[in-house]
């Protein structure tokens, strides 16, 4: 699967979405490396075994301060799915999902899958293309709406994200 595919609305999809939806937005753990522009934090989540991780970077608009996104990228406990998780702020437009474009390339839009008092989540399943596509490129811009006509795209460092991606238990 990848950022185009509407088979990021099957049910195991939804499902994992919505399970890991429950999950902390924002990484409250212990910042445990630091790769590129990206940092690893992990916690213990209750209930679980083990501790999860996550590949973490927060940004902003830089033209717009007060619109940020936290971009999360993890593997599930079972190891089943990769998936990439992004935060966005309150009042973004929900019908039009969110976008991605990797180096100039428009990789499509995902939905968004559920608000909390912090924001609203949209979230993909990764496939190995588009994890490859965010290991080589160097910039990702994520866009957001306001309104159907216009689009706030804001950059992401792509530096450090497959040495990071590679270091996630």
């Amino acid at each position: 699967m990848n950022f185009r595919t509407n088979t990021f609305f099957s049910a195991l999809a939804l499902a994992v979405a919505l399970f890991l939806a429950a999950l902390p937005a924002h990484a409250q753990g212990t910042v445990r490396s630091q790769h590129g522009d990206w940092q690893m934090s992990c916690d213990m989540l209750p209930g679980a075994s083990e501790e999860q991780c996550a590949l973490i970077q927060n940004v902003t608009a830089e033209d717009q301060p007060n619109v940020a996104l936290s971009v999360i990228v993890l593997k599930t406990a079972d190891g089943q799915a990769r998936l990439l998780r992004i935060l966005a702020p309150l009042g973004v437009l929900l019908p039009n999902g969110l976008g991605l474009n990797i180096d100039g390339e428009d990789q499509g839009r995902v939905a968004f899958v559920r608000c909390l008092p912090n924001g609203c989540i949209a979230e993909v399943v990764m496939d190995d293309d588009l994890i490859a596509k965010l290991s080589e490129g160097e910039v990702g811009y994520f866009i957001v709406f306001k309104t159907p006509e216009e689009g706030i795209g804001i950059p992401v460092s792509l530096a450090g994200f497959g040495e990071g991606f590679e270091a996630l238990p």
